[in-house]
């Protein structure tokens, strides 16, 4: 594809901003040299990677190469036998590191998606090479530095350099202790010269310190002198330092010849490295312009959804939908200036390189784009002076080259075709070229002021006509492309909103041809027509919504109403399933009592009678729960502990034992029953006066407001001795027939028998006592007594 049009298009600044997501310098390389390509398959591949590494960025995040060195030419170097340097096997061991890295990456991802894609294969080919890199870590330490681990020898010979520096430095710390050298020394410390310990001596003293002189100052003043008592040591030394040096050879011979062994896998490595670090910038380049994957085809077919451009700001840009190759081959794009109809081209032009470089493009989901051998772009002002070309001149140079090189693979985008020259002349040229271009079946694009142009389109079949949208009223364009409409210049409405008299845009306005006028007539018209018509389907789309958004409402809340419906019936299945059960238990237990205790055909009907009435009770309270409702409302200050009230759900009477809480709830004692209740489910039972009355002198209605205030339903007499348990007794059954306690309960226990019997025969000889009974199951049975007063 030619060079000139991809700069037109300014394909190398989305090359400039790509090159920012790459890692690595080869990674930035690939991606400056990113061209399109023209082979479909080509196309596809390179799109299927881009895509795959956009889904795993969303997936796990961004994967980083940085790390990644070119180890290229070491790797050349190793395939000819030469030993790397300690830098070279650092960036070795760094790019497997990284190599280490990404292989995990992937790992992860295959974890979490089912399959794999077309970057597996790739993931695949990457091999760490752990024993090589952890032995470049454990020999290598820095650039400046080997490890002592890295040899035996290295570390027996660097311990020999530290024995022989202490033994130096000794003995030259006596040197500069002793008296008599303090005079000779210039100052009391040790230096080195040429890598050999020395001392500074006055100039004056040379001759008495014995030794090698190495330097001198440059004031002459001192001379660095290496006392005779070190030469032997200095001498071990530099020995030291020399073994030293050849044992670091041996070992970098020695990591060389491991990576030699791994060079082929290396240089695999690398290449892979280079080519995902490519892949995933394109990833995430696409990311960040939420772009979408082109539907590629070789029909000439372009259909682009919400297209924008990608070098625009995204705040800025309006999407735009445009189709080339359908219905017609041929657009000609009209409206006035700075309407967006260069931005348009540049749009078309621009999204179709990026597809067929393998790119995602800023658009909607299943846009589609064309392959083409050739993309031809004629814009911006080309005029050059070097070459004395004017405008037009310039313009026509390039059209001239376009006509002679295009084909039905190419894709020719002009800017104000044949502009700069005689309106008549240029009109009727410009029809001519894109005549020529139609016939020819090469898909054109191209922006006109002309009105001949227009009507050509309207015309000819397999050419269309588009507008860029503008609103006069505030004179600034809405940049939408309205495809099948031809747009209007607005010269004279834009000038007079710009302050031109009337009168003149009157005047220019009678020197319009009548057929001019007419057209300009018809396409106001069409603009108008197209307005109404487009907010007409905006409100019928609105009402498409409307509709389909009561319609799933509708059908949550029969959902919603299904789902109740079942939960009701599968509650009281449940409930209907425990009261069986509950009856079956308790039918269970008596007929084991019954066998237990020989119990007659007569006692076993009295027992079905009790279950009868237990069951007709039940009843009566679920009706009453439903029907009856308190005959009075009642504040939480009519209740006190004391009260008599009646509990309509349950029919029964009782007395309050607790004051009522926020809610109103309070606790109610009837007989050996003590529920919470709301005081919505209670009647306050009013006292009759004769009961007030008929002890005028002794206060026992105010007896029997403090003993209901204080009395419980239940006595325990266990742990009492029968005469400490009578006395009991006869105190509290006073005190609960007092308070109106219609039952009360007796715990005795079981034991000997000799309480209960005792028990028994107080109850017996007390007249206020209707009847009383043992306890049956559930309530204690032969343990309790339950005492009912008249």
């Amino acid at each position: 594809m030619n060079k000139k049009s991809l700069k037109i298009l300014e394909f190398n600044k989305i090359t400039d901003r790509l090159e920012t997501y790459a890692s690595s310098d080869e990674g930035r390389e690939l991606c400056q040299n990113l061209v399109p390509m023209t082979d479909l398959s080509e196309i596809n591949d390179a799109l299927e990677q881009t895509n795959d590494a956009l889904s795993r960025i969303y997936a796990r995040g961004s994967l980083s190469f940085s790390g990644t060195r070119n180890i290229g030419p070491s790797i050349k170097r190793l395939e000819v036998g030469s030993t790397l340097s300690i830098t070279e096997l650092l960036a070795i061991s760094s790019t497997l590191d990284v190599v280490s890295r990404v292989k995990s990456y992937s790992r992860a991802d295959d974890d979490n998606t089912e399959g794999t894609d077309s970057l597996s294969p790739l993931f695949d080919m990457l091999e760490p090479l752990f024993p090589l890199n952890s032995e470049i870590k454990r020999c290598i330490i820095s650039e400046e530095e080997i490890s002592d681990e890295a040899s035996s020898t290295l570390k027996n010979i660097r311990r020999q350099i530290k024995n022989t520096n202490d033994r130096i430095h000794t003995e030259l710390t006596s040197i500069i202790s002793s008296q008599s050298m303090r005079t000779y020394l210039q100052e009391g410390v040790i230096t080195t010269r040429n890598g050999r310990y020395c001392v500074p001596v006055k100039a004056e003293y040379k001759s008495q310190v014995q030794g090698m002189v190495h330097d001198q100052s440059s004031t002459g003043s001192t001379f660095f002198i290496e006392p005779m008592s070190i030469v032997r040591l200095n001498n071990e030394l530099k020995e030291l330092y020399l073994k030293e040096k050849e044992e670091i050879e041996v070992i970098l011979a020695a990591l060389s010849e491991l990576a030699s062994q791994n060079a082929s896998q290396l240089m695999t490595d690398l290449k892979t490295l280079t080519r995902l670090d490519f892949i995933f910038a394109k990833g995430s380049y696409a990311k960040a312009l939420n772009c979408s994957r082109p539907v590629m085809n070789t029909d000439g077919y372009i259909n682009i959804k919400k297209g924008r451009h990608p070098l625009i700001d995204a705040k800025k840009i309006v999407p735009i939908d445009v189709s080339l190759g359908g219905e017609f081959d041929t657009l000609i794009i009209t409206g006035p200036n700075t309407g967006g109809k260069t931005v348009t081209l540049k749009t078309v032009g621009l999204l179709t390189i990026m597809g067929q470089a393998g790119l995602n493009i800023p658009a909607f989901e299943n846009s589609q784009l064309s392959v083409f051998e050739e993309i031809f772009a004629d814009i911006g002002d080309e005029q050059s002076i070097e070459q004395s070309l004017s405008t037009f001149s310039s313009h026509m140079t390039n059209i001239v080259n376009i006509l002679n090189h295009a084909d039905n693979r190419s894709l020719v985008l002009f800017d104000e075709l044949c502009a700069g020259t005689d309106p008549t002349e240029g009109a009727a040229l410009a029809i001519a070229i894109i005549d020529e271009l139609h016939k020819k079946k090469i898909r054109t694009m191209a922006t006109t002021h002309y009105s001949e142009i227009k009507l050509f389109a309207l015309s000819e079949p397999g050419v269309a006509n588009a507008c860029c949208e503008f609103d006069v009223e505030t004179l600034s364009p809405t940049y939408r492309l309205l495809i099948g409409i031809p747009g209007k210049s607005n010269a004279f409405a834009i000038s007079g909103k710009l302050g031109l008299k009337k009168e003149i845009i009157d005047a220019a306005a009678c020197r319009i041809g009548s057929d001019d006028k007419a057209f300009e007539d018809l396409i106001s018209d069409l603009e108008a027509s197209r307005v109404t018509i487009e907010k007409e389907r905006e409100e019928i789309q609105a009402y498409k919504r409307e509709i389909e958004d009561l319609k799933n409402r509708l059908k949550e809340k029969n959902d919603r109403i299904e789902e109740r419906r079942d939960k009701i019936i599968k509650d009281a299945n449940e409930k209907a399933a425990a009261i069986l059960r509950e009856a079956k238990e308790y039918a269970d237990e008596a007929i084991r009592t019954f066998n237990r205790h020989g119990i007659t055909a007569k006692e076993m009907e009295e027992q079905r009678n009790k279950i009868r009435e237990k069951k007709e009770k039940s009843e009566a309270r679920l009706a009453l729960k439903n029907t009856q409702k308190s005959s009075k409302k009642h504040a939480a200050s009519d209740f006190t502990i004391g009260t008599r009230v009646k509990v309509l759900s349950l029919n029964l009477e009782g007395t309050v034992s607790t004051l009522p809480n926020a809610k109103g709830d309070l606790f109610v004692q009837m007989g050996i029953l003590r529920s919470q209740v709301n005081i919505k489910d209670l009647d306050i039972i009013e006292e009759s006066s004769s009961d007030i009355s008929s002890n005028p002198k002794t206060g026992a209605g105010k007896i029997k407001i403090t003993k209901t205030m204080s009395i419980s339903p239940e006595i325990n007499l266990i742990g009492l001795t029968v005469d400490e348990a009578m006395s009991e007794l006869d105190k509290y059954l006073d005190d609960a027939y007092l308070s109106k306690i219609p039952q009360v309960r007796i715990v005795h226990g079981k034991g000997t028998g000799a309480l209960r019997n005792a028990v028994h025969s107080k109850l017996k000889r007390t007249s206020y006592v209707k009847n009383f009974r043992l306890g049956v199951f559930g309530e204690g049975e032969s343990g309790v007594t339950i005492v009912e007063f008249k």
